[in-house]
């Protein structure tokens, strides 16, 4: 529907065209409307001048509107209507303007020449507005000394002349330039000086645009939520709400880049693409593709490189090199990935880091000169390595985070070459206090737990570093400085934040909505909507900030570890260059032990897990269940021979506190003849444990009982619960919704919730138990105030995470734990509700008793009927997450 023409009385062509202009930034739509009227009127008046303006008012508001092709035919009408009428000025502007088109189709040459044209015989302001557009073509394709100087001289002239309009368009240019080069606070001024501009004007959508680029300067800060926030500003400015800008996926992108969640990168970059090349947008989609080949390098750097040089060619063939010099370094990281030739990669980073001074990209410059180092010292060459990175030693102190790691990484790598083992562990804590204060800054959990896989590298050479001194403490302190850290950090989303519970509570309604829908066979429209109420929550959750500004804690103190385990023993799992390792610490000293290859553990591991699968949920013939349980006996003997047949002589016959890693969080430890009769507790890592047993509970609460719907035992199982505990707080049916189960959890000593559970592989954050209104999200769980002291969730996988790099963990039991929960009580594998009721009633009885919750499911486990394999399956399920 086109907008209507603004009505006018003896308003003439020129008023018109000039009023059609000013619209533009406010409302496309209507400044177009308002352009073609003014080309009709100016057509039959005879006015050339208007008529041009009148045109390029026409195409301005077709680009915001993303025809491009109609912009740059209005725009050549406006010339040609101009040239004719003698215009001369006018043609000029409609030039400049014509080259900025240009320059959006990816016709850097043919732009270029249009700005030359367009500047001849013009002085005064027309000539600065002229040079202003000049410049950012010069910016565009990559000559960035020429642009700033010319954008310096045109916004003191524009300035001077009091043109508002055209100085915002210069401050927020230019500040696109400083932020490429890696000036950030001249950047940030830029931005905030157009943003004050436009607003004044009046141009709300351009205003937004500005504020959204000082986005792109939070987000090379590491501030992910600022740059969010003002993403969301932009994206709810008409008449962007309705048709956002593909260029606004483009700066989402680079936030997910720097908070390392390269897969959602990844996908928010594809869209991009697709969106920019159906605009005919050239100049954005050749960037963009850069941007999908920075997002795949991780998972697939044969991807990378393709895209790279995809993207090279496209500027290659646009006339911008200098773009083509950064798509060149994206392609050597590529091949760095992939295991080219260090030899060969010296050569190439070194010729890339010689284009990239002249052409002053500086950031690109310390990736090219790092990927060099890192070969040089690959092949033992530690005089080249030493002078690239003296070169490059502007890195540590600024720059994007993971070029800042990188550099720290490779200082380490040369400082272990020449012999200094101290200075190069020094170089390894600073890489990873880096990553630590970035996850400590932000407060989105997600964005916390994917900032470790910036420290991988570090914690790997730090760990391999101290298993060639072969002291067990400094390879327990090592693996420790970058396991699951995220959970030392309280969540900090704000129980208060309206917003995201008015979006959570969407959510729920819709999610509700869905599951009946699906009953009658028409949930198409309400999946639509239920994914765009979870991006609503996943956006409120994520611009919260934390008011942290430095890490919870710092190295684990081993000796107070061991004072607090007194009889109990830690195992602790390490992978370690495809090896599985494990620190013993008890009695008052800690062993390091070699087991076996992580690849064979795996498959233990794995095969112990189907077999005890089958059996849990109570299913299948008694022939069939008893092979089951046979071939369950015979992997889950194999595990415990090659988990615990080397460190049995070293455990005593106390506690154990396991520490598990990779593949080995999902076992059924129960199973496991060395543990079946002992208290164990799983712990995301030592410090985690030595924090929670230190801790004074706060949870003082009555206990709260808790049965979701479509379990047929869960009522009955919290009525027997309930019976011996009078003052608990029981909801169960249609009072037990999220709300109200929320306010009870809030400060509970106790909490059991019977639910049904389900774990969210695309975002662990809404794993969730089912309550009588819909899901009980990890969001939802994030709010409370007070985590309940210990938790039980009796429901099927409830023990089950998401994990990343480091051993960071996503799911209801990292989430709680992570609130200050000392115990979580949950299963790791499928389990029937009516076999585990009866165990989870004996499990409350043996709290009641004073056991400790370890102690309470190592009586449970014992008591249990062994002919009846589903009851011990099922108990051996269920693990004591925490202390």
């Amino acid at each position: 529907m086109v907008a209507p023409a603004i009505a006018s009385v003896d308003r003439t062509p020129e008023e018109r065209a000039a009023a059609a202009l000013e619209l533009v930034g406010r409302d496309p739509e209507l400044a177009l409307a308002e352009a073609d009227a003014a080309v009709t009127e100016a057509a039959g008046a005879g006015d050339a001048a208007s008529l041009g303006t009148a045109h390029r008012a026409a195409a301005l508001a077709l680009r915001e509107l993303g025809d491009l092709a109609a912009a740059e035919t209005r725009l050549r009408q406006g010339i040609r209507a101009a040239v004719r009428g003698g215009a001369t000025v006018t043609v000029a502007e409609v030039r400049a303007t014509l080259a900025f088109v240009l320059l959006d189709r990816g016709r850097a040459r043919a732009a270029l020449a249009q700005a030359d044209t367009a500047a001849v015989g013009l002085t005064g302001l027309p000539a600065m507005r002229v040079a202003a557009q000049r410049a950012l073509v010069l910016h565009r394709i990559g000559r960035l000394d020429e642009a700033q100087a010319e954008y310096g001289a045109a916004l003191r002239s524009l300035e001077k002349a009091g043109d508002q309009l055209w100085a915002a368009r210069v401050h927020n240019n230019r500040g696109m330039l400083r932020f490429h080069r890696g000036a950030l606070d001249a950047a940030d001024a830029d931005f905030i000086r157009a943003e004050q501009l436009y607003s004044g004007l009046g141009m709300t959508m351009l205003a937004a645009e500005s504020d959204a680029n000082r986005g792109n300067v939070a987000a090379l800060r590491g501030d992910a939520p600022i740059a969010l926030a003002s993403f969301d500003r932009a994206d709810l400015q008409p008449p962007l709400a309705s048709k956002p800008k593909p260029q606004l996926l483009v700066s989402r992108c680079q936030v997910l880049l720097a908070v390392g969640m390269v897969e959602e990168a990844r996908t928010t970059a594809e869209h991009a693409v697709t969106a920019l090349r159906a605009a005919g947008r050239e100049a954005d989609l050749a960037e963009a593709q850069l941007l999908l080949a920075t997002a795949s390098l991780s998972e697939s750097p044969e991807s990378a490189e393709a895209q790279a040089r995809i993207a090279h060619a496209t500027f290659r063939r646009q006339g911008r090199p200098g773009w083509a010099m950064l798509a060149n370094v994206v392609a050597l990281r590529a091949a760095e990935r992939s295991g080219a030739a260090p030899r060969s990669l010296i050569r190439t980073a070194r010729d890339r880091a010689a284009e990239l001074v002249v052409a002053g990209w500086p950031i690109a410059e310390l990736d090219a000169r790092l990927i060099g180092a890192r070969a040089a010292l690959r092949v033992g060459d530690v005089r080249t390595a030493r002078g690239v990175l003296e070169a490059a030693g502007h890195g540590r102190r600024s720059g994007p985070l993971e070029l800042r790691v990188r550099r720290w990484h490779a200082q380490a790598l040369l400082r272990h070459m020449v012999g200094d083992r101290r200075g190069s562990l020094a170089a390894l804590r600073a890489g990873l206090s880096l990553v630590e204060h970035r996850q400590a800054v932000l407060g989105a959990t997600e964005f916390r737990v994917h900032v470790a896989s910036f420290g991988a590298e570090l914690a790997e050479l730090g760990m391999e570093l101290a298993i060639e001194g072969g002291k067990a403490r400094e390879i327990l302190v090592w693996a420790e400085r970058y396991r699951a850290r995220t959970l030392r950090l309280r969540p900090v989303t704000p129980p208060s934040d309206p917003e995201l519970a008015e979006a959570l509570a969407d959510h729920r309604r819709l999610r509700a909505g869905l599951e009946a829908a699906q009953l009658e066979g028409g949930a198409g429209g309400t999946r639509g909507r239920l994914g765009a109420a979870e991006e609503r929550v996943v956006r409120a959750s994520r611009v919260t900030r934390s008011p942290l500004h430095r890490p919870a804690d710092g190295p684990i103190d081993v000796a107070r570890l061991l004072e607090r385990l007194g009889a109990a023993a830690l195992v602790e799992f390490i992978i370690s260059e495809d090896t599985l390792l494990v620190v013993v610490a008890g009695g008052g000293r800690a062993q390091l032990h070699r087991l076996a290859p992580m690849a064979a553990v795996a498959a233990q591991a794995e095969a112990a897990n189907a077999a005890s699968r089958s059996l849990a949920t109570g299913f299948g013939t008694e022939r069939g269940r008893a092979v089951a349980r046979s071939a369950m006996e015979a992997a889950a003997g194999r595990l415990d021979t090659v988990l615990f047949g080397p460190l049995r002589p070293h455990l005593g016959d106390g506690p154990i506190v396991l520490v598990p890693s990779g593949p080995l969080h999902s076992v059924p430890w129960g199973l496991l003849a060395t543990l079946a009769a002992r208290p164990v507790s799983i712990a995301p890592s030592a410090a985690a444990w030595l924090r929670a047993v230190q801790a004074p509970p706060v949870a003082v609460g009555a206990a709260v009982l808790v049965a979701g719907p479509g379990l047929a035992a869960a009522a009955d199982e919290v009525s027997a619960i309930a019976a011996d505990d009078r003052a608990a707080t029981v909801l169960t049916g249609a009072d037990a919704t999220v709300p109200a189960v929320l306010a009870a959890l809030d400060g509970a000593r106790l909490a059991h919730v019977a639910a049904h559970g389900a774990l969210r592989v695309d975002n662990p954050l809404f794993s969730s138990l089912v309550l009588a209104d819909g899901p009980l999200t990890v969001y939802d769980l994030e709010r409370l105030t007070v985590a309940p002291d210990t938790v039980v969730l009796p429901a099927c996988q409830s023990g089950v995470s998401a994990l990343r790099a480091g051993d960071e963990m996503l799911g209801l039991v990292s989430a709680l734990l992570a609130l200050g929960a000392r115990t979580v009580v949950a299963s790791v594998q499928p389990v029937s509700d009516i076999t585990t009721a009866p165990l989870m009633v004996a499990l409350h009885q043996h709290l009641r008793r004073g056991l400790a919750p370890a102690e309470a499911l190592a009586s449970v486990r014992s008591g249990v009927d062994q002919d009846d394999s589903g009851a011990v399956t099922v108990a051996a399920s269920f693990q004591c997450f925490g202390a």
